[in-house]
């Protein structure tokens, strides 16, 4: 057993010698700004909707701004921005060598991280280019896609030349969240807004948004739940072959998914209806990845409440499966009739997008941020604060937009006159502020406790 222990410390140590700790660090210091600016944006638009002139005198704070600086701050600047440092951990340690041109990546994360600020402040000033998740202008969306260009070359290279020769579950996702992207970016910010007219410009947009959220955010999602979920339990991936099945089905059926948001428009049915049919198929991945999630935690639950990472971990899957049983549903044509255009819809996406995938990274980023700075966690207790107030802030808006967006949708359905409708909404958005505001308070105390770990210890970490 002693040579047993020995041997993986003696394994964990090369694989340190593989790692950048100091540009892994700069990468989740920018996330951890982008963390906490993207979700306070987030509450400052909520509060806009029971007080339309909160700080609505300045034209570069009114809501139309202020929502895409939110939409696009938490996918490309909390998610994407974690996820990229991240993945300057994992990639090393699963391919057994460094990062090709590890120099590289000082470059590209201030290019990265530059660029989206700039776009934030070119959002801010109402240069916008129309299509959600797509507002930056033209020459912020040229910047973002040479990094993140440059950043798939260096990550393609390293597990070309991968020493290790089998490819971890995550290397299959890592590598087709980059390939996947880089042609979406094309497709979304230089084809559609510019070459892509009428009914079809809809359409093909579509599925540029699902894209981003199932070709780019789900598959990085799963690098960092596959790596990190086993990793923190000290447990094997429950299943090998519903790793192939959860990769393969996401490949095959999330391509189609993106028109059933468009239901009841023009766009031909026969595409609506493959959408609908893919769209249930979801379920199969989804369940599939969910079931070795779970499957992983066998033996490990006793141990649960003191593990920090792997607490955030499962319930951003719990999230996962209450978000992706919405989206799939609300696809069916007799679903839409009440969700369409709510706040249901808004309520899939908060629990899919911060409830999972968010979720995950703050699992990762609590993981890697004590090993790439030598000191444990500060507090496991304002630790474990944060998290319930992150998940009961998740969990209760989940419930709140639920609740709101089939209240909207049968009160239009009654034929109740719009403003009427309105006017019943206001004590759900005060609800969705607050649970807005315990989100943003467990954020902060998070990445508090998290720069607190890296002083010199004054109490216990059991404190």
């Amino acid at each position: 057993m002693a040579e047993e222990i020995a041997s993986t410390e003696d394994i964990a140590l090369r694989n340190d010698e593989l790692i950048d700790k100091n540009l892994i660090r700069q990468w989740l210091l920018w996330g951890f700004f982008w963390l906490l600016f993207a979700p306070v944006v987030g509450v400052i638009a909520s509060t806009k909707f029971n007080y339309p002139d909160f700080l609505g005198a300045s034209p570069f704070l009114t809501f139309g701004r202020i929502r895409p600086i939110h939409v696009n701050g938490v996918i490309f600047g909390t998610f994407s921005t974690l996820f990229i440092g991240l993945c300057y951990y994992i990639l090393p340690r699963l391919a057994g060598i460094r990062v090709y041109k590890e120099r590289w990546g000082y470059g590209f994360l201030w290019l990265w991280n530059l660029t989206l600020a700039a776009g934030f402040v070119s959002l801010a000033m109402g240069h916008n280019q129309g299509l959600e998740a797509s507002e930056f202008p033209l020459l912020i969306d040229i910047v973002l896609w040479v990094a993140l260009l440059g950043i798939t070359v260096q990550f393609l290279v390293t597990v070309a030349r991968r020493q290790e020769p089998r490819i971890y579950v995550s290397l299959w996702y890592l590598v087709a969240a980059f390939i996947w992207t880089d042609i979406n970016w094309v497709l979304g910010n230089f084809i559609i807004p510019y070459s892509i007219p009428g009914i079809n410009n809809a359409a093909l947009h579509g599925l540029y948004i699902h894209y981003v959220v199932g070709l780019w955010i789900t598959p990085a999602g799963y690098v960092l739940i596959y790596y990190f979920l086993p990793a923190s339990v000290q447990n094997p991936i429950y299943s090998h072959k519903l790793s192939l099945i959860g990769f393969w089905s996401l490949a095959f059926f999330y391509p189609f998914v993106g028109i059933h948001h468009y239901l009841f428009s023009p766009i031909a049915d026969w595409a609506e209806t493959i959408a609908i049919i893919t769209s249930m198929l979801l379920i199969v991945p989804v369940w599939t990845v969910l079931q070795n999630f779970f499957g992983t935690m066998i033996g490990c639950w006793q141990s649960f409440g003191r593990n920090l990472p792997a607490k955030f971990l499962i319930t951003g899957s719990l999230m996962y499966l209450i978000g992706c049983l919405q989206g799939s549903t609300e696809a069916l044509r007799s679903m839409q009739e009440p969700t369409h255009f709510t706040d249901f819809v808004i309520s899939h996406s908060h629990l899919t997008v911060f409830g999972t995938f968010v979720l995950w990274t703050v699992g990762g980023m609590v993981y890697v941020w004590p090993r790439v700075t030598g000191g444990e966690l500060w507090s496991f207790r304002l630790g474990n604060w944060s998290f319930w107030l992150i998940t009961l802030g998740i969990a209760s808006m989940g419930l709140i937009l639920t609740a709101q967006g089939l209240q909207q949708g049968y009160m239009l359905m009654s034929r109740v006159e719009w403003v009427d409708s309105m006017v019943s909404m206001k004590p759900y958005w005060w609800f969705r502020t607050f649970s807005g505001i315990s989100m943003d308070v467990g954020l902060a105390l998070l990445l508090i406790n998290l720069v607190w770990s890296t002083r010199p210890r004054l109490t216990p970490a059991a404190a």
